[in-house]
């Protein structure tokens, strides 16, 4: 098998060409000597396990960094990108895979934001409007201005995301993740509109974990490892397989989980939850289940129906406006979020950056972020940073964390690294209880692996899990039950051993007899 694609292919109608691209930070070399081409109207995607200089040097290109050494050039043209509005100027957009939408404001009012159009003095929305339509049908969109977003599914969001940078002149799309947090449909829906754009002469760059969905996409492909290309490949002649060998040296792994481990001890117990907010919406209608000890309860269910809620609320950080949480037979609905964590329950929130980790600070100081008051990073009330600090550097060479230090800041670390640190801290507390929310979004095949297996090993030792995961291969691979979540309450049951993703999928969407 060659690792380059047809040189003739790589020399027409370059939409993007990186050469020899470096960039450094303290201590980290994320990018040495890179190479990329993009052809104009196609599908490149770019793969690598976490910290392998992807996220960086897509930063690059669209001016959020400044490349020590090399070159980028657009259409032909050498250019110097010093902002991502010098990179919009020159056509280059990026969808960052946490979506930057107003839910408060209406599609228009997002899309325009910043780029508002005027007549003389005045903002001038039926022309912006007009303009949104006309993007919407020609790519096939399906977006519509005057909704608010806050109505809108994750999906849908995505795809005004990707409207945003058409509607600012974009030729060449950064996409980050764009399926992290779809259902089947979704995916093959976000698919059919990348196909319209590059038949439009759009280039899109496409950054997923998820191989199969590269090969389905992708015209071409390249491999970066350790912040340097190492293969670029045509997708006919690769496997998942390969592709993973190529990124990190290993096979694709899988979260196949059959034996069970099951026992009869009820760990936690969720009865009645209710959760309705200021305006009297119920973000939660009278949620029940059990999970136990040695199970995994996986919850599915499209981002923005409950799960967030949920969580939150088990965790104390919400107060239930009725119904209870007891874990080992006792009550906890009045226990604060620290009492619950000293009394063994442990949590992978799904938003590491809000409420996993204090980026501007320390790795050893994020090893002991809710954990403070347990060994080791205490001794009796006073904090014990030397017990921390040694058990922080045993994090990182069990869990794979790639640091020069643990002295380096959490925001050095790429994002799969940060979720290794926090995974590590987590379960360095031999809690009963999990709360996995998307423990592996963002994350390589590699971490992805060391990920399942820890929670599998974890499980056979006792640990009851509630894992929430948009990966659905995921979510079915490693639950011992799934229930399907939509609108606050619980829908569905299903069992893994005999459902398909698109099965879910149709539940998780409210689809007619999906249930």
């Amino acid at each position: 098998m060659s690792t380059q694609p047809d040189t003739a292919s790589t020399t027409e109608a370059l939409a993007v060409e990186l050469r020899d691209i470096t960039k450094t930070f303290p201590g980290v070399v994320a990018n040495k000597d890179i190479n990329l081409r993009v052809r104009r109207g196609t599908v490149h995607a770019i793969v690598g396990e976490n910290g392998a200089g992807k996220s960086t040097l897509m930063k690059t290109l669209y001016g959020m960094h400044h490349a020590d050494s090399g070159t980028i050039a657009l259409d032909g043209e050498t250019v110097v990108l010093t902002s991502p509005s010098e990179a919009i100027a020159r056509g280059v957009g990026m969808v960052h895979q946490h979506f930057q939408l107003a839910d408060n404001l209406s599609v228009l009012e997002n899309v325009v934001l910043g780029s508002e159009p005027k007549r003389g003095m005045r903002l001038d929305y039926d022309l912006a409007r007009a303009r949104i339509l006309e993007i919407s049908d020609r790519y096939g969109l399906d977006v519509r201005p005057d909704e608010l977003v806050e109505d809108l599914g994750v999906g849908e969001r995505q795809r005004v995301e990707i409207l945003k940078v058409l509607y600012r002149g974009a030729r060449t799309l950064i996409l980050d993740e764009p399926t992290a947090v779809l259902v089947p449909q979704e995916v093959d829906e976000l698919f059919d509109a990348l196909r319209e754009l590059k038949s439009e002469g759009l280039a899109i760059l496409f950054i997923s974990h998820k191989l199969d969905e590269v090969l389905k996409v992708a015209d071409e492909i390249t491999v970066i490892r350790r912040g340097t290309t190492v293969a670029s490949v045509l997708p006919a002649d690769v496997t998942a397989r390969k592709l993973a060998e190529l990124m990190v040296g290993s096979e694709l792994p899988t979260p196949e989980t059959r034996e069970s481990t099951v026992t009869d001890v009820e760990e936690i117990v969720v009865q009645g939850l209710t959760l309705v907010d200021r305006s009297g919406r119920a973000l939660l209608s009278d949620v029940s289940f059990t999970i136990h000890r040695g199970e995994v309860l996986g919850i599915a269910g499209v981002e923005g129906n409950g799960q967030a809620e949920l969580v939150e609320t088990i965790m104390g950080m919400r107060k239930a406006s009725s119904g209870s949480v007891s874990l080992a037979g006792e009550d906890i609905s009045a226990w604060s979020t620290r009492r619950r964590r000293e009394n063994g329950i442990a949590y992978i929130a799904e938003d590491r950056i809000r409420h996993g980790l204090l980026l501007e600070s320390p790795l050893w100081e994020n090893r002991m972020l809710g954990h403070q008051t347990q060994p080791p990073n205490s001794k009796g009330p006073l904090l014990d940073v030397r017990g921390a600090k040694k058990d922080t550097q045993r994090i990182v060479d069990e869990y794979d964390v790639r640091t020069p230090s643990i002295e380096v800041l959490a925001s050095a670390l790429s994002g799969g690294n940060q979720q290794k640190l926090i995974v590590g801290r987590e379960m360095s507390s031999n809690p009963s209880v999990l709360i996995a929310s998307h423990p592996t979004r963002g994350v390589d095949v590699g971490a992805q692996a060391a990920i399942w297996d820890l929670l599998r090993e974890a499980r056979a030792k006792g640990l009851a899990v509630l894992l929430i995961s948009a990966d659905l291969d995921e979510l079915i691979g490693l639950s011992d039950s799934i229930k399907v979540m939509l609108r606050g309450k619980l829908v569905a049951d299903a069992d893994p051993a005999t459902v398909t993703p698109e099965q879910l999928g149709s539940a998780m969407t409210g689809a007619e007899g999906a249930a």
